[in-house]
This record gives structure tokens, sequence and C-alpha cells, in this order.
């Protein structure tokens, strides 16, 4: 990749809180819901890092389906009375300023990705992060792959380990395989040493077992239920009448894992199986760290599907929203 900076942190060389930093910078901000076109490109301030905190000069970030629930205010953290917002969950960008607790242990330029929560938004110039959410970028991932990785990636390491205790030699039908998600959890599922059983759509099988399935079932074509039966993990990234169809593909005891509403546990029960809470991904440093490693050794791809400048963020979320996106769609702001 061309960018090779050397990634290690080192204890000198900080800069200073604001030092030859701007006082604004482009953000991609929501004052009110609605489609695309309220999405705006505002010029806001650019906030300081104090105490453990770190200013980041944003070059990438990317766009998730997150991103167009919240804009159409569908996402139930994000109301009325918390407008404006800028969005965004995920970046990639070099170290600005750091406060005077964190430049032990960061320096100026350094190369650093990061999943931030609902306080802040990603998808602007600059933004604050503490010193403990960000990682290292490792050498040979550049920004936009490296901005692709953080809340996708861990929606599947989360949903995958935490919540759905996918274990080796156990068996796992993943829904949604060719998305930004699912493409992580094919790997992460098969890296694990589980049974990886996938749906995609026709265009996307020779993808998805590149990516570690060992069968891949055209959602459109086939019925799942008639494929594949007696799975310990189903991983719901779809939701609907595929979810439905689901429950008795689950062996005795297995578990149906959802990342877009919770599984209905009397539904669960009937069928003798679990149903995961409804939960939201989570910032973790060190699963993050896990997870860049695993994509500088080669055992995990990332797919950057398409990438826009800022300016062109309604775009991004049209494109989205269109569906059937393989991959990852990116913001670049550098």
């Amino acid at each position: 990749m061309a960018d090779t900076h050397d990634d290690t942190m080192t204890h000198a060389d900080s800069k200073s809180p604001g030092e030859g930093v701007a006082s604004t910078g482009r953000a991609v901000r929501l004052t009110r819901f609605g489609g695309p076109e309220v999405l705006g490109i505002d010029d806001v301030p650019i906030p300081q890092p104090v105490d453990d905190e770190v200013l980041v000069r944003v070059h990438a970030a990317s766009v998730n389906p997150v991103d167009g629930k919240t804009r159409a205010g569908e996402f139930p953290p994000v109301g009325e009375g918390d407008l404006p917002v800028i969005l965004g969950r995920d970046l990639a960008g070099t170290i600005e300023a750091v406060g005077t607790r964190a430049h032990y242990m960061l320096s100026h330029g350094d190369r650093v990705f990061a999943f931030i929560d609902f306080d802040r938004g990603a998808q602007a110039d600059y933004v604050v992060v503490k010193a403990i959410e960000l990682c290292a970028i490792p050498n040979g991932v550049d920004m936009a792959t490296a901005a692709a990785i953080p809340l996708a990636a861990m929606t599947a390491w989360q949903g995958l380990f935490d919540h759905g205790g996918v274990e080796a030699g156990q068996r796992v039908l993943i829904h949604g395989a060719a998305g930004g998600v699912g493409q992580f959890a094919v790997q992460f599922a098969a890296w694990k040493g589980a049974e990886v059983i996938a749906t995609a759509g026709p265009d996307d099988q020779e993808l998805v077992r590149g990516l570690g399935a060992s069968t891949v079932i055209d959602y459109r074509n086939e019925r799942f239920e008639d494929v594949v039966g007696d799975v310990d993990c189903v991983f719901d990234l779809v939701d609907g009448e595929t979810r439905a169809r689901s429950w008795g593909v689950i062996k005795p005891g297995g578990i149906l894992v959802s990342t877009l509403s919770a599984p209905d546990a009397d539904t669960a029960r009937e069928h003798g199986v679990r149903a995961a809470p409804h939960w939201l991904a989570r910032p973790n440093t060190v699963q993050l760290g896990e997870i860049g490693a695993l994509v500088a050794d080669g055992t995990v791809t990332v797919r950057v599907a398409a990438t826009y400048p800022i300016e062109q963020a309604a775009d991004a979320q049209r494109r989205l929203e269109a569906g059937h996106v393989a991959g990852k769609v990116v913001l670049t702001l550098v």
C-alpha cells in the first residue's frame, strides 16, 4: 500500500493542543431528519483535546447503515432533541494534537484508527478521541481500508463471539454474508475454526466462498432450510422472513444472534433454542487491535466497495441504501 508511515507510538515529539490547527473544519452534519438531501457539509469548530484526549486529523471515515437510520430518525439513541449531530462511528487518520495526559503514549503524526461512541461523529476533518480508544494502523494498511474496519468488524466479532459464543468445530449460518458486516463475519468464523454456511446473491457466490464459507446458498434461487440444518448459531444480518425461517435450522440449545432487532424469546423457546438479546456493538480497543493484526497478516481481507469525497456524503448514503454493496463504502477527507 502507498502509505507506509511507521506506526510505532513514541513518547517524544508530542504536539500541544491546538498548535498549528485551524479553527474550523468540515463535518457531515444532521440538523433535521429526512432523506439524504438533508445532510449538510458544514464548517464546525475544531474540538481541542484535554487530559487524555487526542485530536485526530481524519483521512477517511466509513459509511454504515446506522448513518442512514440516524438520518431518517429511525435510530432510537439519536432523537430530535439531540440534533444537530455529526454522523459516523469509525475513522482513520493521524494524530494532530494531544492532551496533557496523552503525550507519553502518542505522538504527532502517528497513524491511528478508532471506533467511537455516539457522543461524537467521525465524519469530520477533526475528531477528539480518548487515547485508550485508539489503535495504531498496521504498516501496509491504507487509510480507506483502516476506516472500513472498526464498526463493521467489531459488530461481526462481538456478534459471533461475545453474544453467539461461536467456537471451533461449530456450524454457523450467516445471512447477508456479502455485505460489510457479513464479509467480516464469514472470515472471523472460519478463522475461529467453525464450519461456515452463508447466504448471498448469485453475483456474490464466489466472493463469499473465497472468504472461507464452505457452503454458499443463493438465496434468490434456493431455500436455505432445504440445504442446511442443525447449526449451532445463526448470525442474522437480514431480519424479516429470513429470520422467521431460520428458527427451524438451529440445533437444540443453539442460538440466533441478530444485529437488527431482538429475536423473539418466546419463539426461540418453542424451538428449543436461544435468542440473543438485542445489542449494539461497543468500542473495544483490545478487540480492534486483534482485528487489525489479522488484517495486517492477510488472514482477513477488507473490501472497500466504493469511496466518495466528504462533499458527496449524500451520494455515499444513497449508494449504501440501494443495497447489495459487496463491501464497505468510505468517505475520504484528505
